[in-house]
C-alpha cells in the first residue's frame, strides 16, 4: 500500500485535466456562441475586443497545456503500471496561481462575450495581486525589514516558540525540580 498516495494523487489530477480541458471547450465554445448572438461584430478581426479575445487565449492554452504536461500520470506501456503520478495538481502555489490565471481568462472570454467589451478590465486582477505578492513578500521585508505575516507577533513583544505536549510537561516537571528531567542548554 505504499504506491495508495500515487495513485490517489494520479487519479486526482486525471480528473482535475479532464475538468481543465473541458473547462478550455466550454468556455471557447460559450464564447464565440455568445459573440455570435450578442456581439456579431466583436468577431471581425478588424475590432479590437477580437485581438484581446485572441490574446487571452494564449495564457489560458498556455497553463492548461503546462498543467497537463506536469500533471500527467506516466505509466508503462506494457504493463500500465504506474511510474510517476505528476506533480499534484491541487498543491498550493505556482500551481494554484496557474489554475486562477486560467479561470480568470475564462470569466474575461465568457463575460466579454455576454456582457461587453468592460469586462477585460477584470483582467487587471492578475497583475494587481502579483504586485500585492510581490510587496508583501519581496520589496517590504527587504525595506522595511518585516512583512505583513511577521509584524504580529513583534506587537506582542515576545516570541515563544512551539512546544508540543511533552515538551510541556517536561518543562513543568524541571520547574518543580523533578530528579528525573535534565534540562539541555542550547
Amino acid at each position: 500500500m505504499a504506491n495508495a498516495s500515487a495513485k490517489r494523487t494520479a487519479q486526482q489530477n486525471a480528473e482535475a485535466i479532464k475538468n481543465l480541458r473541458l473547462g478550455l471547450l466550454v468556455s471557447g465554445a460559450l464564447s464565440i456562441l455568445l459573440r455570435l448572438l450578442f456581439r456579431r461584430g466583436s468577431l471581425s478581426p478588424t475590432q479590437f475586443s477580437f485581438w484581446i479575445y485572441v490574446f487571452s487565449l494564449v495564457p489560458s492554452v498556455f497553463l492548461s497545456r503546462y498543467l497537463e504536461r506536469i500533471g500527467s500520470p506516466r505509466r508503462d506501456p506494457t504493463t500500465g503500471t504506474l511510474i510517476s503520478a505528476g506533480e499534484d495538481l491541487s498543491r498550493p502555489g505556482i500551481i494554484e496561481w496557474c489554475f486562477d490565471v486560467i479561470y480568470v481568462s475564462w470569466a474575461c472570454q465568457v463575460g466579454s462575450g455576454a456582457f461587453g467589451q468592460w469586462v477585460w478590465w477584470l483582467y487587471l486582477i492578475i497583475p494587481l495581486y502579483a504586485i500585492f505578492k510581490l510587496w508583501s513578500s519581496v520589496i517590504s521585508p527587504m525595506f522595511f525589514g518585516r512583512s505583513a505575516a511577521s509584524s504580529a507577533p513583534e506587537a506582542e513583544g515576545e516570541t515563544k516558540e512551539p512546544t508540543s505536549k511533552r515538551q510541556e510537561k517536561l518543562r513543568k516537571r524541571s520547574e518543580r525540580g523533578d530528579p528525573r528531567v535534565r534540562m539541555q542548554q542550547r
